[in-house]
């Protein structure tokens, strides 16, 4: 079974329309976050196909080399140094991957959400901004950029306007909020289309973060 095959796919009650494609955080599987939807209360009228795909098993460096489910390597503690940059560029592909196979399945790429949260959410952020169609949205949760104190490199101009939603908890032991933060302050004194949510929670998420990303989502999948 390749990586996309493995993903969980859940369709809608209606012919699908709009998709989003939910990256986990580090060690987490597609299983993760699966469970989460009935409590965004979308009902039976919606047509979002949600598709959770589980990240390849490597070994990680910070967790003492052991092989788990994980976008990219993480190499230090350091924000500045933690992700493994070429881990990141090949993750980017498999999403380029899933998003093109819902284009083929006829849900064009500006109905189509990138959501993620930790590492996933680095995922999200760091391959919207540089996906070269435009997007419905971009939700990254609980997360930093890759580059650090720099946006990434080689920008698409194509999610320039975008809607991105960036969340985080206060008491984040994991990623400090001054790293989601600093990715924020960036992304706005670029011009981006970005929006700030902090919530009182460790490195995880809550109900009213949930709430608020259930009518998020539904916002953005009504174009």
């Amino acid at each position: 079974m390749n990586f996309s095959q493995a993903a969980i796919t859940v369709e809608p009650p209606l012919t699908p329309k709009y998709c989003v494609i939910w990256l986990h955080g580090l060690g987490d599987s597609g299983q993760g976050f699966a469970p989460i939807l009935p409590e965004f209360k979308l009902g039976q009228s919606h047509h979002i196909r949600f598709v959770f795909p589980t990240a390849p098993t490597i070994p990680v460096t910070l967790n003492a080399g052991y092989i788990m489910p994980a976008w990219y390597d993480i190499k230090s503690p350091d924000l500045h140094e933690r992700a493994d940059m070429s881990g990141v560029l090949a993750s980017e592909q498999l999403i380029h991957q899933l998003i093109a196979e819902q284009i083929e399945q006829g849900i064009p790429s500006s109905r189509i959400i990138l959501a993620g949260f930790s590492q996933g959410g680095v995922m999200s952020l760091f391959t919207g901004l540089r996906y070269p169609q435009s997007l419905a949205g971009i939700l990254a949760m609980s997360c930093y950029l890759p580059s650090a104190s720099s946006l990434p490199s080689e920008l698409s101009a194509a999610n320039k306007t975008t809607s991105i939603m960036q969340m985080h908890g206060t008491q984040d032991d994991v990623v400090p909020i001054s790293a989601g933060e600093d990715a924020h302050r960036l992304l706005i004194e670029a011009g981006y289309n970005s929006q700030w949510q902090a919530y009182p929670m460790a490195h995880s998420v809550c109900l009213e973060q949930i709430q608020a990303i259930s009518q998020w989502i539904q916002a953005n999948c009504r174009a």
